[in-house]
């Protein structure tokens, strides 16, 4: 397992029946997670001092029920920073087990000896692409939904990455990607965490059991004469990491060489000393 493990400022503090009790930057939030099937006991006191609750609906979808919190608050990983807002469908603008990746990937960039053009597709909030920057890398961020790429603009200045640093692409990721080949435009390394399911600006229908082999076969076709590596996110449920890693060793070992590596990540919970799983990696290098 990928662990993340470093953080200072972000603690999951307990598991329990569906819901995690997390410490964000000294706001505490309770919220919903599917894969916590068990029952602990809810010793910590403060499954009951929550800060903010998200509550699901019988309906579908959910609210936040907020005590006294701001709409807004920093939260920092070593020298990066992050804007966290409680958000739609359960969010916080940030996954905290991709710290793990982000340590993985950074020595990769600063020790390459050369500047390293990296895309980061269905990117978010950046924080694949702050930390990449911060590495001295030039990203290249592509995601379908304006907001979000607001958000990603926000975490880069607050982490002080150079305007240059980072270009921002509102439009969809695999249309850009055939775009940029069209174009003969190439990049050393690409990050990517394909949504579950979606629809495309025509109506194009999206599932990621039927379109990820494809997705990562032009992904291929974008990737540089000495590439450096490619991250595959998922956080699809039934997925295996290792179906992921399949799929990448198929179409990028097989043009470039190098090898696949492919787990679970996962965020140590501090009352049990166990970490909870929170989606899979796989990672392609030479």
């Amino acid at each position: 397992m990928f662990i993340a493990d470093k953080w200072q400022d972000y603690t999951l503090i307990d598991a329990d029946s569906g819901e995690r009790l997390e410490n964000w930057g000294g706001k505490t939030l309770i919220r919903p997670d599917p894969q916590i099937i068990w029952n602990s006991g809810r010793n910590n006191p403060l499954w009951s001092k929550a800060d903010a609750v998200y509550k699901r609906s019988r309906e579908g979808g959910g609210s936040w029920v907020k005590k006294n919190i701001p709409d807004e608050w920093d939260i920092s990983y070593g020298d990066l920073t992050f804007a966290i807002s409680p958000m739609g469908f359960k969010h916080t603008g940030l996954f905290p087990e991709q710290a793990a990746n982000w340590d993985w990937f950074t020595p990769l960039i600063k020790n390459s000896g050369r500047e390293i053009k990296l895309l980061n597709l269905f990117a978010y909030t950046g924080g694949a692409s702050v930390a990449a920057a911060k590495a001295g890398a030039s990203v290249c961020h592509v995601d379908a939904s304006k907001g979000m790429v607001s958000k990603a603009k926000q975490n880069a200045a607050l982490s002080k990455i150079p305007e240059h640093k980072i270009r921002y692409i509102v439009d969809d990721c695999i249309k850009f990607v055939e775009r940029e080949i069209r174009r003969g435009n190439s990049y050393d390394a690409v990050i990517l965490d394909p949504p579950s399911f979606g629809r495309g600006p025509n109506g194009e229908r999206w599932v990621i059991e039927e379109n990820l082999d494809g997705l990562i076969g032009v992904i291929s076709g974008v990737l540089s004469d000495n590439p450096l590596f490619v991250l595959l996110n998922s956080y699809t449920t039934g997925l295996s990491a290792s179906t992921n890693g399949y799929i990448l060793h198929n179409n990028i070992s097989r043009r470039f060489g190098g090898r696949v590596v492919s787990e679970e990540l996962g965020i140590p919970v501090k009352e049990s000393g166990i970490a909870l799983p929170c989606g899979a990696s796989s990672r392609w290098t030479i």
